[in-house]
């Protein structure tokens, strides 16, 4: 093996740490708390050295960047869609915010698109998100403990974009169907089981402790879509059994503001929604096809809500997306979604090598539930979520065993048939890269 071939492997190897550390800090959040570290901003900086360190990896092997073929063309295109409503956008800076925000998670998202390529490597970015919320769930539940700033004299939350509960419980609501895979899967270590079981524990937890009814909704449809693709009975149970301990240990608070859903007229929190979803129809009414600008929601409010009321978000990210960008910046939307879940789904029906992409997708139509509430356009968690199911239908199209560790030849190939265990042995294994040749 040539000087140059190691060097590239090197910076591959780096690449996907710098991914890791990126992964994990998004939960950790660092340069909120730990003093010192703000001015760095370590989010920033390991996603850049993730991205830069993959780009000089591909040009080191002369390969193109893998754009995850129409799935992220749609994406691409998504993006583009937002730079340019700086054209017609109701609040230029807004907007400029918006985009740049957007083109960070795209990024991140061809950056886990290219450096995901074997089953190892999509296990470790799972954890490190699962290990990661840890350190969220605690400063949550401590908080919480404390009476920390609560919102509302009673919900509690953290730091940072944290500090909004509904973000934090769809946040932290992400890893739980992750988190509980490994904890059931037999061939985890015993104590990455434990460490997977106490996250999700804190997890939920927290996401208790926010009052968040539409981090709860997403947690039950995450928890609901799990058991309906496992089909297994020992899982059910798992299930039944958290169930039956969420229902026991939360406070009698939790259920009673979960229960006025049905009476939402008389909460001012859910009629704030209500609010936000009639701005949102009446801008999309005046403005259908590309809408008044990434970003621009709460200025539009100024224009077609209640002027006795302050603004809020759109709380429903479907109908924020016909608010910035029209029904063509929805149709991109849910294209690029339908994209991602459509083979996810397909792949979560294989028995034996789907129990991950099971889980990624309890995560996807979970989080997607909550996003009908409180959704965020430009949050990184989405992007990194839609990544992952990327990955994961990816890699089971794999045929072959893929090149040594640092290389990553990412074009999917039809899979071979199921008779031939041999092949599906080996692309079970730890090293199993997807090839590297381009289509």
């Amino acid at each position: 093996m040539g000087m140059g071939s190691k060097a590239v492997q090197s910076q591959d190897r780096w690449a996907f740490g710098f991914l890791l550390a990126f992964l994990a800090a998004i939960y950790i959040s660092p340069g909120e708390w730990i003093p010192g570290l703000e001015r760095w901003r370590p989010a920033l900086l390991t996603s850049a050295a993730a991205t830069g360190l993959m780009l000089l990896g591909r040009m080191g092997r002369r390969e193109p960047l893998w754009v995850d073929g129409q799935r992220g063309v749609l994406l691409i295109t998504f993006c583009g869609l937002v730079f340019a409503s700086l054209g017609w956008s109701l609040y230029p800076d807004a907007t400029r915010f918006a985009a740049v925000e957007l083109l960070k998670w795209v990024l991140v998202y061809l950056t886990l698109v290219n450096l995901v390529t074997s089953e190892r490597r999509l296990h470790w970015v799972c954890l490190a998100l699962v290990v990661g919320s840890i350190v969220t769930s605690h400063g949550v539940i401590a908080w919480h403990n404390a009476g920390v700033d609560m919102v509302e004299g009673y919900r509690a939350r953290w730091i940072g974009v944290y500090a909004d509960p509904n973000r934090m419980a769809m946040s932290v609501g992400i890893i739980v169907p992750l988190a509980v895979a490994f904890f059931v899967r037999k061939q985890s270590p015993w104590l990455l089981r434990l460490a997977c079981g106490v996250a999700a524990a804190m997890a939920i937890t927290a996401m208790v402790f926010s009052y968040s009814r539409g981090g709860f909704l997403g947690l039950v449809t995450a928890a609901a879509t799990w058991v309906l693709l496992e089909r297994r009975l020992a899982r059910t149970l798992v299930v039944v059994a958290a169930a039956g301990a969420m229902l026991v240990l939360s406070p009698e608070s939790f259920w009673t503001r979960t229960r006025s859903v049905s009476t939402y007229e008389a909460d001012a929190s859910a009629m704030s929604r209500v609010q936000a979803w009639t701005v949102a129809s009446r801008v999309s009414l005046e403005h259908p096809l590309l809408g008044v600008g990434a970003g621009t929601f709460p200025y539009a409010w100024r224009l077609y809500g209640p002027q006795e009321s302050r603004a809020y978000a759109a709380h429903n990210i479907f109908l924020q997306v016909i608010s910035d960008l029209g029904f063509v910046g929805l149709g991109l939307f849910l294209a690029f979604i339908g994209s991602a879940l459509g083979p996810l789904w397909t792949l979560a029906r294989d028995r034996e090598r789907g129990w991950l992409a099971r889980a990624i997708a309890a995560a996807v139509v979970g989080h997607l539930v909550s996003c009908l509430f409180a959704g965020f356009l430009v949050a990184v968690h989405f992007y990194v979520l839609f990544g992952i199911a990327a990955c994961a239908e990816r890699l089971a199209r794999a045929s072959q065993p893929a090149p040594a560790e640092g290389t990553s030849g990412l074009t999917p190939v039809t899979p071979p048939s199921r008779e031939d265990p041999s092949v599906w042995g080996a692309a079970n294994t730890a090293s199993g890269h997807i090839s590297g040749q381009q289509r």
